[in-house]
């Protein structure tokens, strides 16, 4: 596996001389600045790079930005509404300037509204670590009584209901502003983070989309984009929901093992591939994450690897990197042996970017205040779990 790092800019407050003493191979960014639907340009491209390249002292950092996480999808694309033809041709056009500069996997997900949903960004654990959280008694408080969404009420357990009103009921105003700030801050880094009006806008569009037409409009989206990726030597790679069930009303695709055969298999192209995410299909207790590495290994363009703890109303947390549902060293052999079949193969893709997914808040990052999921201690600890089990495997071949 390549080892990489997530980094959000100059505004993160993890420096990228942090980033080098980590031990990482490279860097995983993308221009949060940037609205979605809007081209990269090489010059912002260009300059990322720079900073990425460059400590805060003005020397090398020895690093450079290998992967994109995310070149967003804009709504308007997910809905076939407004202005989605334009934003379409601004991402062949991203993408071009992508190649140019050097970069070859570019991250996205096809999620709508909510790119991922948390009601609790720093969740208190037994031991004092802080780590996030989505209950669905909390997110049913949110969906029933705050957005007052139509019908709500009907797509949760009577016992979650009767649960929200309760945890509702003993919310002031500022734990119920919290509540829907968690929910609605977008994705990580983004700046374009929804008020309550801009979400219940979304859904009144969405309202006559189901799954099957939201997946058509995903395999028209790639069917226009993967030539071109194809054709510049990109690697694209579909991020799963997170969570991965339906939430607000709003249909999930990219969920399961079979959510992504039918993507993958309709527009097939060795350009059209997975982020696997052991973290978010983790939370499903149908999805196997060591064999959908050994079925879609092939396509697997990047990895995330993290590991969550599920409940049995359908709430989960971040655990640490080795705890949790998933069987990170049967993950990670699985990897190994994908890799392995990919040097027999000759491929130039042989190692997978690999990033250590998130991580609880330990140590100095309590007091550190960074982005919520991305420590610096945290995610420290994790790398060094998560080489540990890699290294092991390799010494011994038991991977094989």
């Amino acid at each position: 596996m390549r080892h990489s790092w997530r980094w959000f800019g100059p505004r993160d407050l993890i420096r990228p001389e942090d980033i080098a003493q980590a031990g990482v191979q490279g860097v995983v960014s993308a221009l949060h600045h940037v609205p979605n639907g809007r081209v990269w340009t090489p010059d912002a491209i260009a300059q990322r790079q720079a900073e990425v390249a460059t400590a805060s002292d003005g020397t090398p950092s020895g690093l450079e930005w290998e992967v994109v996480e995310s070149l967003p999808v804009s709504e308007d694309i997910k809905k076939q509404k407004g202005e989605w033809r334009a934003h379409v041709a601004a991402y062949k056009t991203s993408l071009e300037h992508l190649a140019g500069a050097g970069i070859r996997v570019i991250c996205y997900n096809f999620m709508p509204v909510l790119d991922w949903t948390r009601t609790d960004l720093r969740w208190r654990r037994p031991t004092g670590a802080r780590t996030m959280r989505f209950d669905m008694a909390d997110f049913a408080a949110f969906d029933i009584h705050l957005l007052q969404r139509k019908g709500a009420a009907q797509d949760f357990a009577p016992a979650v209901v009767e649960e929200a009103a309760r945890r509702l009921a003993a919310m002031d105003d500022t734990a119920r502003r919290a509540l829907a700030d968690a929910i609605t801050m977008g994705l990580p880094g983004s700046t374009e983070a929804m008020d309550m009006g801009a979400v219940r806008d979304h859904l009144a569009e969405y309202g006559a989309i189901s799954a099957e037409r939201l997946r058509g409009h995903f395999i028209d989206f790639l069917s226009e984009v993967v030539p071109v990726a194809e054709r510049l030597g990109l690697r694209l790679c579909c991020h799963p929901d997170d969570p991965p069930f339906p939430l607000l009303g709003l249909p999930r695709i990219m969920s399961t093992a079979g959510d992504y055969a039918t993507v993958l298999g309709a527009v097939d192209s060795p350009a059209n591939g997975m982020t696997l995410c052991s973290g978010s299909l983790g939370v499903r207790a149908d999805n196997d994450l060591p064999a959908m590495m050994d079925r879609f290994g092939a396509k697997v363009h990047f990895l995330h690897l993290r590991n969550v703890t599920r409940e049995a109303d359908g709430s989960f947390f971040e655990d640490e990197h080795l705890e949790g549902e998933t069987d990170m060293v049967a993950l990670i052999a699985a990897v190994l042996r994908e890799e392995a079949r990919r040097r027999a193969q000759g491929r130039e893709d042989c190692d997978i970017p690999m990033r250590p997914d998130h991580g609880q808040e330990i140590v100095d990052d309590l007091r550190r205040g960074g982005q919520p999921g991305y420590p610096l201690v945290g995610r420290l600890r994790g790398l060094a779990e998560l080489r540990g089990v890699e290294r092991a495997l390799r010494v011994t071949g038991a991977y094989a």
